[in-house]
């Protein structure tokens, strides 16, 4: 049996990350991926968003790292070469009655650390987007876009020029205990047999499933996971818009919102459907109650102007009625597993914290990657 010091599980922007941090640290790292490509998951259905760090309760992980992660990742894509645009966004109330919730999210942002929000009234968003009919928006100059994929292929170079292996086609089996850590067993074409000190497991979708698999892992830990659909629709016009336009939050995600890419081709999502199941399909009659949503801010967009574009689903811990969902980075002192690292419900913003929430896990894999098993402490 070969013996590594790290295995990461994911080769999604989260997996990618932790392995680039463990690889420039000077580990010898494994990042296996069940599919035969990079980013195939919930890394290929985003916004392509790069958050300011406005809608998270504060004192949260996602609030301490989309801020942390938001200004690494600008460094970063600067640094590389990786397509990106400060472009601002304008979180908009369609009525008075909206506006103490924007009142709301900037106390947030300000409690969260984003310093350079700004409230406008109607005239002065709509002097920043003449096509807007709102009655006042929160700017945030700090938000913008990334092009994903570039992104993820360079945390990748990062991490094979560092010395880490990316192994494609490789699904988890399972693992246990073993000698020096753990023993972790992949299945795929090429099947393994790996020892490793540290195991990170940054599945995505697929996490609390592959926690199960983990021999010695408690059961109660493992959180139940729900899963928010979320259909994005495609806009064939040049939207007038230089701007991402978002309305108030609605229960589950944060409204349907206008995304531009860095061509400046708009896209309208996601919103929220609440499923039992992986369906990438979009439904065409979900476009109505769309562009309900969307008339609201720009009553200017038309029927023909739409159409069905892609979806993505988020890991939602918990579920519709479970209050704010927070990233969880479960390390051995709450499942008293040497050497584990569970990541689960890393939704949005997964994207723009990735680098943060990479230096995260690792602080938690340093805890105890030694000695066998951690001794037990309780929930967590």
């Amino acid at each position: 049996m070969d013996q590594v010091e790290a295995i990461v599980i994911g080769a999604g922007v989260v997996g990618l990350a932790i392995a680039r941090a463990l690889a420039c640290a000077g580990h010898e790292v494994v990042l296996i991926e069940a599919a035969g490509a990079i980013g195939t998951g919930i890394s290929a259905r985003s916004s392509e968003v790069i958050h300011a760090g406005i809608y998270y309760e504060p004192g949260s992980l996602k609030a301490e790292l989309c801020v942390r992660g938001r200004d690494a990742l600008y460094a970063f894509c600067a640094s590389h070469g990786v397509g990106h645009a400060r472009i601002g966004k304008l979180i908009v109330a369609a009525s008075a009655d909206e506006v103490a919730y924007l009142k709301k999210l900037a106390a947030h942002g300000a409690a969260n650390g984003v310093g350079d929000l700004e409230m406008l009234g109607g005239a002065e968003a709509r002097a920043l987007e003449p096509a807007l009919d709102v009655h006042a928006a929160l700017f945030s100059p700090s938000t913008g876009i990334v092009e994903s994929r570039g992104l993820m292929l360079a945390l990748q170079g990062d991490m094979e020029a560092a010395g880490g292996v990316l192994a494609l086609g490789a699904p988890f089996v399972g693992a246990e205990p073993g000698p020096n850590g753990l023993i972790v067993c992949t299945g795929g074409d090429a099947p393994m047999v790996l020892g490793c000190r540290l195991l990170v497991n940054a599945a995505g979708l697929d996490a609390p499933d592959l926690a199960r698999r983990i021999a010695g892992m408690p059961a109660r830990l493992v959180p139940e996971q729900t899963l928010a659909k979320g259909n994005y629709f495609t806009c064939a016009r040049k939207v007038p818009f230089s701007r991402l336009i978002y309305p108030v939050p609605e229960p589950g995600g944060l409204g349907t919102h206008l995304t531009l890419d860095l061509g400046g081709q708009g896209r309208f999502g996601p919103d929220v459907e609440w499923v039992s199941e992986r369906d990438y399909q979009v439904d065409p009659a979900r476009k109505a109650a769309m562009m309900a949503s969307i008339r609201r801010y720009w009553p200017d967009v038309r029927e023909e102007d739409l159409s069905p574009g892609y979806a993505g689903i988020r890991p939602k811990i918990p579920g519709p009625n479970g209050g704010p969902q927070d990233f969880v980075i479960q390390g051995p002192e709450v499942h008293g597993i040497a050497g584990l690292v569970n990541l689960f419900g890393i939704e949005s913003p997964g994207l723009t914290s990735c680098l943060a929430i990479a230096d995260r896990a690792l602080e938690e894999a340093k805890k105890n990657t030694h000695g066998g098993r951690a001794s037990r402490s309780g929930h967590g």
